[in-house]
């Protein structure tokens, strides 16, 4: 909240992390965070993120000093008490011991028993660097595996540093390793199939570059025949292809059904006992929000953690190896052999064989889980930068959400390319969920500035006291148990509160200890300082108070913590005895609600801003009501404002408006449009030269009923209706009928975008559409779909008309690369046929904007080739130049004569120059546009403030003793105040949404009017000494009307300040006459007619605007007005 002082420096975790299904130890800092003062808008966000850091390196102070209890007690034959320790107060961490910590996760030394792991030099020597105690065995290299032989040279090879690697397997596995080396993205290629040298044994080898060399993992693979390796492969990316369509046909807005769909579907695809979802939580304590288990085992569902179960050494390595497998927690480790000479030791942080450190191991054998399976999920922090992919930078902005969490009660492994499915599953997974993450936080935002919306008005129409005793109150603003209002000493408490004693004992302290700040919010009273805490209990532990004045107080109250937690699975029976010295989930969840004690949910930073944003309105509200007195400065500032960005953008409008207008004239893609009614209004000439149709004979034709195709019919009345509406749609297909000359040709098929015309006031008048001639590339796809002649003389021939096509066989491996690829990628047909699609020849050769990327092409890959076709999916990558290629992917089922599918051919559409310049020119106009509009939102906010003082000071003049004249003056200055009410209301983010004109009828007096008119005009007649003449009979001063008093008042003083403005200053003036004529209507009511000419003298000739209004007089039947 506003700018002030920190109460207390440390910041609590309200909440602890999951003892986490799968990692170690740990302990949760116990300070609470009391916030006093503070930002909004963009550095709430900055502060945020700061504050994120800086947990992260306090939790990795706590997580090194219990790594260190952990080794002591190992070292002096103790046992390791886990909840002592957790709950223990934490003792500072020196650097070294820091370091230390690191070093023993990351480069521990050791690996699983289920491999061998090998480190080579990445030169041309493939000297070893570094192995497992076990290579030799594995590789059936040792000297008892040998065959006895008289020759020498055919001896095995030993496994001894310095040596040739590729010596330890067969020749063709050497040459595999060798490409591998020289691929730049060499983990794009795992797993390579390779051979022992003297046994021919199987691995799949898993390579990944270190700051030394390149780390070989190898695993031994179930089959010996790598073609039944690969369709293995595959068949476990067709599951969890099949897996993820389920996910993407979930209802959207229901993350927990989400969750729980995937843990089901990890259990089927993986075979072990319990999946769980494991959430982060803001503070870095953790929960199980979903689970499936095998019914005997003991339930976790609903378990909350403490930040250290999980280290932040740990969270680091999943995001860098997103898959983890545990074989066996109980198998000894095996020990790495290096390099004297390398300065460290062996960095294992990529390596799937890294061994799992003691503690967690001891762990995972206390909760009878003796394999596990664990994979990072990754959601984006803060969205893709799209003008920065254009320039072939990626982002990194990834944050890890949680963790999915296998346990089974048996050794369990599971190969490589199964896990690597699972890690494309959870790529997948973590693309809902962000969606359905940012569609949350959207209807949270939404919300909250409505909420906002509401308690103002309400401060606008009523006492203050509105915003506790109506509904919505201050408790819907954010989640809370209660809330209160301390208003002129009075208290209003809504909820779960303290009693007013109680809440004058806070002021005071509050007072005392945070007088200097605006505000403070913190988890926990009694750490935050305040002496009460202990007699309030668990019902009110959190609060965040926000100073209005000295004297005024808004307050939100939470309860403990242990409330809000739901359990999913069984307590202990009373009669259960815990060992509280044994690392068990339940035990980390006693200890989670121990360090949670007395102590509520934190405050998001959502929620502070929100409270913030209420506190600067209610303070400028309270400030002016009480001096009586309004801020003319900012209104005539803000008046200024306004004009000034009204005229900047109607010219910045008009110019991109012209710009447009030149591009869709000029532009060598077919665009067209229609009215509201379907008929043509727009037809530029390339859909001319398409159809054969000219402008003049396309105009006013009928989309539906004269332009196209029945087939098409239904698609594009569904298309003109949606957009009508507002929702505009995006790669439709639609087949054009021809005329004249074009007519021989057949159909005309376009690929269109639909977006809704909008006039000045935002009211739909008609649909846009935007086109792609795709006809050549449809009948060679329509060729190559139906096998028809000689595709392969059609896929190689170098017309410009032939789209770029490539094909994938059965195993994903690409088949067929045409001309037109080799031209648009820079790769040529010998360099990627044969390689993997996904992963070497995208991934490798042609690089993707990231995981994401490469993971929704799978999923487009593996549709096609079960049957599932897929049209126009954006599709984008850099080519052999580093040029950025944006593309339409169409995937078809590749088949034989006789309906067999064989794979799947895929075509790219590229969208041409000056169709990708209109895009960026409307979305750099689209980004201007929001930009203005939040400008001008944030202008009528703070102009409302000023007005809401005005009025206030009016209502009381009006109690007072005024003389004709007084009140004269009075009423004009509240019309004209009631005139700018409404233009900043028409002027809101949410009326130029809603793109309507409210009209607000009454009984008015026309004098009022026309003293009002003038009034406005009265200074700059002044400045510009001219004179002002009133032709204005009494009879119409006196006259009352029925209609829109300030929508008059509005047009009337627009037309007499345009005359001012631009009158002569040299013996000028400007005149306003009024005239009525009462008119007799076929219905026997009556209506006068007001005539209003404004005469200006112009070069001695006077110039007239007039201005006829009509109005029903007051006794005669109303009619509206005109």
């Amino acid at each position: 909240m506003a700018s002030g002082s920190r109460a207390t420096p440390t910041r609590s975790p309200s909440s602890a992390r999951p003892a986490a299904p799968h990692q170690n130890h740990t302990q949760s800092s116990g300070g609470s965070t009391s916030r006093a003062g503070g930002g909004g808008g963009g550095a709430a966000g900055s502060a945020a993120a700061t504050e994120s850091v800086s947990k992260a390196v306090a939790q990795y102070t706590l997580d090194a000093g219990l790594h260190a209890v952990f080794e002591q007690s190992g070292a002096s034959g103790r046992s390791f008490d886990y909840s002592q320790s957790l709950l223990a107060p934490p003792t500072p961490s020196s650097e070294q011991q820091i370091a230390a910590y690191l070093s023993r996760i990351q480069r521990g030394g050791h690996i699983q028993p289920f491999g061998c792991t090998l480190a080579v030099a990445d030169d041309s020597s493939f000297r070893l660097l570094a192995f497992s105690e076990n290579a030799a065995d594995l590789l059936d290299l040792s000297p008892h595996h040998s065959v006895p032989s008289l020759d020498s040279s055919a001896a095995p090879p030993p496994v001894s540093l310095g040596a040739d690697a590729r010596l330890l397997f067969s020749p063709s596995s050497g040459v595999l390793l060798e490409r591998a080396f020289a691929a730049r993205e060499i983990s794009l290629l795992n797993p390579l199939w390779i051979h022992s040298r003297v046994s021919s044994k199987p691995f799949y080898a898993i390579l990944h570059r270190i700051d030394v060399g390149v780390v070989i993992d190898l695993e031994p693979a179930r089959t010996e025949d790598p073609a039944l390796s690969i369709a293995g492969a595959v068949q476990s990316q067709k599951l969890a292809v099949r897996a993820i369509s389920r996910l993407q046909a979930l209802p959207g807005g229901d993350v927990k059904l989400l969750c729980d769909t995937v843990v089901e579907h990890v259990r089927e695809l993986t075979g072990y006992d319990r999946v769980m979802v494991y959430k982060f939580h803001d503070d870095e304590h953790g929960e199980v929000l979903a689970e499936s288990r095998r019914g005997d085992l003991e339930p976790y569902l609903g378990l909350h953690y403490p930040a250290t179960d999980i280290p932040q050494a740990s969270r680091f390595l999943f995001r860098q190896n997103r898959v983890r497998m545990i074989a066996d927690c109980h198998a000894a480790a095996v020990r790495v052999i290096q390099d004297p000479a390398m300065p460290q030791p062996l960095c294992l942080v990529g390596s799937t064989l890294r061994s799992p450190h003691g503690c967690h191991a001891q762990y995972m054998a206390n909760m009878g889980s003796i394999a596990s399976l664990v994979m990072a999920v990754i959601i984006s922090s803060g969205g893709e930068d799209e003008h920065n992919m254009t320039r072939g930078v990626i982002p990194s902005a990834m944050k890890l959400w949680g963790l999915v969490v296998c346990h089974h009660t048996s050794p369990r492994c599971i190969p490589f390319p199964l896990r690597y499915a699972c890690e494309f599953l959870m790529q997948a997974f973590g693309l809902q969920l962000n969606m359905e993450l940012q569609l949350a936080h959207q209807l949270s935002e939404k919300h909250i500035l409505r909420t906002q919306t509401l308690l103002c008005d309400m401060l606008l129409r009523d006492s203050p006291t509105g915003i506790v005793t109506q509904s919505p109150s201050i408790m819907d603003l954010v989640k809370c148990d209660g809330a209160a209002l301390f208003y002129h000493g009075k208290y209003y408490p809504l909820g779960v509160t303290p009693t007013e004693a109680q809440i004058k004992d806070i002021i005071e302290w509050l007072t005392v200890c945070h007088g200097d700040s605006t505000g403070l919010s913190t988890d926990s009273l009694a750490d935050a300082g305040y002496p009460g805490a202990t007699a309030l209990g668990d019902a009110v532990c959190g609060m965040a108070v926000a100073y209005i004045t000295p004297s005024d107080y808004l307050f939100w109250f939470r309860s403990h913590t242990a409330k809000e937690i739901k359990w999913g699975g069984a307590k202990h029976h009373p009669e259960d005895k815990d060992d509280g010295q044994r690392m068990h989930p339940r035990s980390s969840f006693k200890a989670f609600l121990e360090v949670v004690k007395s102590r509520s949910l934190p405050w998001e930073n959502a929620e502070m801003d929100a409270i913030h944003s209420l506190q600067l309105i209610l303070r400028d509200s309270f400030r002016d009501a009480g001096e009586g007195t309004s801020n003319s400065k900012a209104i005539v500032n803000g008046q200024v404002q306004l004009g000034e960005l009204e005229l900047r953008g109607i010219d910045e409008l008009s110019s991109v408006a012209r710009e447009m207008v030149r591009l869709i004239e000029t532009a060598t893609v077919p665009i067209f449009a229609v009215d509201t009614y379907g008929c043509i209004n727009g037809w530029n000439a390339k859909v001319a030269e398409l159809t054969g149709l000219t402008v003049e004979e396309a105009m006013g034709k009928s989309l539906v009923k004269d332009l196209i195709f029945k087939e098409s019919e239904e698609i594009v009345e569904k298309l003109l209706s949606q957009a009508l509406k507002g929702e505009e749609g995006t790669n439709v297909e639609i087949k054009l009928k021809t005329f004249g000359s074009e007519q021989s040709k057949g159909p005309i098929f376009v690929i269109v975008n639909a977006c809704s015309s909008r006039d000045y006031t935002k009211s739909i008048v008609g649909v846009c559409f935007v086109g792609q001639d795709i006809t050549g590339q449809k009948v060679v796809m329509d060729k190559f779909v139906n096998i028809q002649g000689d595709y392969k003389a059609i896929v190689h021939n170098p017309n410009p008309l032939i789209p770029p096509i490539f094909a994938s066989d059965e195993n994903i491996c690409c088949s067929e690369w045409n001309t037109a690829m080799e031209k648009l990628t820079g790769w040529s047909r010998g360099e990627v046929v044969g390689k993997l699609l996904v992963g070497e020849v995208f991934g490798n050769c042609c690089r993707l904007k990231g995981p994401d990327a490469l993971t929704k092409f799978m999923i487009v890959l593996h549709n096609a080739i079960g049957g599932q076709d897929s049209e126009k999916s954006p599709f984008s990558f850099f080519d052999k130049n580093g040029k950025y290629v944006q593309a339409l992917l169409t995937a078809n089922t590749r088949s034989k004569m006789d309906g067999e599918t064989i794979g799947a051919f895929c075509f790219l559409q590229i969208a041409s120059p000056e169709l990708q310049q209109a895009f960026e020119i409307q979305r750099q106009q689209e980004k201007k546009c929001y930009a203005r509009m939040k400008e001008l939102a944030y202008i009528c906010q703070e102009i409302k403030n000023p007005l809401s003082g005005i009025r206030f000071t009016n209502s009381l003049l009006e109690m007072t003793d005024l003389k004709d004249d007084q009140r004269q003056f009075l009423e004009t200055s509240a019309a004209c105040e009631k005139q700018m009410s409404k233009i900043v209301k028409d002027a809101s983010l949410q009326s130029i949404e809603d793109g309507s004109l409210v009209l607000e009828k009454g009984e008015f007096s026309l004098g009022n009017v026309m003293n009002a008119v003038v009034s406005q005009v009265m200074i700059l007649l002044r400045e510009r000494d001219l004179q002002l003449i009133r032709d204005i009979p009494d009879e119409i001063k006196e006259a009352s009307a029925y209609g829109d008093q300030y929508r008059i008042q509005q047009v009337l003083s627009d037309f007499l300040l345009s005359m001012v403005r631009f009158a002569p200053t040299e013996n000028g003036w400007v005149e306003i006459q009024v005239r009525p004529n009462v008119k007799q209507n076929s219905d026997g009511t009556e209506t006068m007619l007001f005539l209003f000419n404004l005469p200006v003298l112009v070069r001695a000739s006077p110039l007239t605007l007039s201005k006829i209004c009509s109005v029903t007089p007051v006794g005669r039947p109303k009619k509206a007005l005109d």
